[in-house]
């Protein structure tokens, strides 16, 4: 209703709540004529007074279609302030004569109920009308909080979903209802009540579920065979309100989350907020992230280093988009150059880098070690003495899993950056802090992407090795564990982040086609090419000589470094950068297997005979 007829209403509400209080006051009957002209006269200071208190206590703020308890509270303190002054008004005007002392009382009742229940019951009739649209029946899957905004977003709006029942796993919830739904069973009986019930499509209203649950919900919904709906999880909730609009396919990021991480904020404000950072590799996957991430904690200046032109381009568009006041630099160029670097680090004078920068891809790089070590180990060295010789604070090297026993190229490498960066730190006032971990779900060098346009295609699916498998995490949780552990370390450290229990890339595969709706074997096929070269079956977070050891922060563990004599280590380093000028592959493995003895590049079976130790 507009704010104009809500005023008219409101009048007239006025004058009947009155006679209404003085027929009442009179048991129902005629009112005594000696009655009837003071109660007009009263009217003159009543309607202008209630209007004018209703208006001051912001009655016609409320949209009638949305009333609620806060509109309701509005009403009475309206009513009981309006009436109060218009009984003082009544008094010095004719000392309240031939207005008997319970109206005002009954009228202040009555004009409550005449001002809120057509308000209450205009919103009622909106949120349960009848729609003549074919809307697809839902079953909602948890009737707490989430699951009553939602049946009452869809019931307000009517047309695509149509509501018809709830489960849930409490027992005292069962056989109640909720706007007009009744909750029919536990989550147990999905796959029973949408058959029974002609469900088109399933909806999970639980944010606050773990991992755990989540899991099984989903299973069970994949048993009822129907298309599925989430809400997102509580951290996504922007407002804390669900609506039909925030509904969103169950992602592969739902199946394999994880527990949320536990942050201590303050420190990590503290250690970074007002500082001038600078990220290398800044358009990746993980350097992207991390700005945007940093970008919220409000540092002084944002140094954006890249190398590709697009990816630098698109994540400076995002950020001066998202972060109109954030001070950005924005730098093109490679990290083996180290006059340009040189310049960066004078010009900005950055406190802290985060060096994301890195060539990942495991079979390429290979037949690709000339750039594999130049830009993993001779580019890491720019920069890691370009922060020792400006005097930055803290240098942060992002490591992999890969770098651990190594059976590749692109593993050896970053073991070595990880080595040089250990090592460096006993020579410098900056902190050189290292921080490894597994795959991230969706990066760009994630098997993810490559599988959704595979089920795009129709199939088929191509895992290397049915016995494959893989750590992994989301990429926000992966830079919120990096900044914690950055602002955590005191300089020397190889930080590892806790990747709960390694999946199965075959499983991997099989939840993607059961979540696009598919059946793995009948719908898509998996077919198996053989482990790539380089390839492991399985991954370590750590070596054995590490000497793992916890932390204050729960997921994050610490690995001992590997202390060797730095005059030797700087002849293999510039060893590696003669090798890398010449192009002399064969110089650079044998460099690179001197410095990581415990490397498997020469295994030539790559099959799994080189499980966890």
């Amino acid at each position: 209703m507009s704010v104009g007829g809500a005023v008219v209403h409101d009048l007239l509400m006025i004058p009947i709540a009155w006679w209404l209080a003085y027929w009442l006051r009179f048991n129902l009957g005629v009112i005594p004529e000696e009655y009837r002209g003071p109660a007009w006269l009263a009217l003159l200071a009543l309607i202008p007074v209630q209007a004018a208190v209703s208006w001051f206590f912001g009655l016609y703020r409320g949209v009638w279609r949305y009333a609620s308890v806060q509109d309701l509270l509005r009403i009475l303190k309206s009513v009981a302030v309006g009436v109060i002054v218009s009984v003082l008004v009544l008094f010095v005007a004719t000392r309240l004569e031939g207005v008997p002392r319970s109206v005002p009382l009954l009228y202040a009742v009555l004009l409550v109920m005449a001002l809120s229940g057509p308000r209450l019951a205009y919103r009622w009739v909106k949120e349960h009308r009848v729609t003549l649209s074919s809307g697809q029946r839902v079953l909602i899957v948890g009737a707490g909080a989430a699951g009553e905004m939602l049946v009452r977003d869809m019931l307000r709006e009517g047309g695509h979903y149509q509501p018809v029942a709830f489960v849930d796993d409490k027992p005292r919830r069962i056989g109640q209802e909720i706007h007009g739904i009744p909750i029919v069973g536990s989550c147990d009986t999905i796959p029973a009540k949408a058959q029974e019930l002609a469900i088109e499509v399933i909806v999970l209203a639980v944010p606050s579920a773990r991992v755990g649950q989540r899991k099984r919900l989903i299973a069970l919904c994949e048993q009822a065979g129907l298309p599925f709906r989430t809400v997102p999880e509580l951290e996504g909730l922007m407002t804390g309100r669900v609506a039909v609009d925030q509904l969103r396919e169950v992602s592969i990021e739902d199946l394999l989350g994880r527990e949320p991480v536990d942050l201590d904020w303050d420190r990590i404000r503290q250690g970074l907020s007002g500082r001038v950072v600078l990220v290398t590799g800044a358009g990746g996957s993980i350097g992207s992230e991390l700005c945007r991430q940093l970008a919220r904690l409000e540092v002084k200046t944002l140094v954006l280093f890249e190398n590709s032109e697009f990816n630098l381009y698109r994540i400076e568009l995002e950020l001066r988009a998202a972060f109109p006041a954030l001070d950005l630099e924005v730098c093109l160029g490679d990290v083996i150059d180290r006059s340009f670097i040189d310049q960066v680090f004078g010009r900005t004078r950055p406190a802290i880098v985060f060096h994301a920068a890195a060539y990942k891809h495991v079979p390429m790089l290979e037949k690709q070690v000339r750039q594999a070590v130049r830009n993993n180990v001779a580019g890491t060295r720019v920069v890691a003495d370009a922060a020792d010789r400006h005097g930055c604070s803290e240098f942060v090297m992002i490591s992999t899993d890969k770098a651990v026993n190594p059976a590749n190229v692109m593993g050896t490498t970053k073991r070595v950056a990880e080595i040089y960066c250990q090592n460096l730190n006993r020579r410098s006032d900056t902190r050189f802090i290292t921080v490894r971990f597994g795959n991230v779900l969706g990066s760009a060098g994630s098997v993810v992407p490559l599988f959704r346009q595979q089920i795009a295609d129709g199939g088929p699916v191509t895992v290397t090795h049915p016995d494959i498998e893989r750590f992994f995490m989301t990429i926000p949780e992966a830079c919120l564990l990096i900044m914690q552990a950055a602002v955590q370390g005191k300089g020397g450290e190889i930080f590892v982040l806790e990747m709960g229990e390694p999946v199965k890339i075959r499983y991997l595969a099989e939840q993607m086609i059961r979540l696009s709706g598919l059946e793995p074997g009948a719908d898509i096929d998996i077919t198996y090419t053989g482990l790539r070269p380089g390839e492991k079956l399985y991954e370590e977070l750590f070596h054995e000589q590490e000497a793992l050891q916890a932390t204050k922060h729960r997921k994050i563990l610490l690995a001992q470094p590997r202390v060797l004599d730095w005059g030797a280590l700087i002849a293999i380093m510039d060893e590696l950068g003669d090798g890398v000028r010449r192009g002399d592959d064969g110089l650079l493995r044998q460099k690179l297997e001197r410095l990581v003895p415990e490397n498997r590049m020469r295994d030539k079976d790559t099959s799994g005979s080189a499980s966890p130790q």
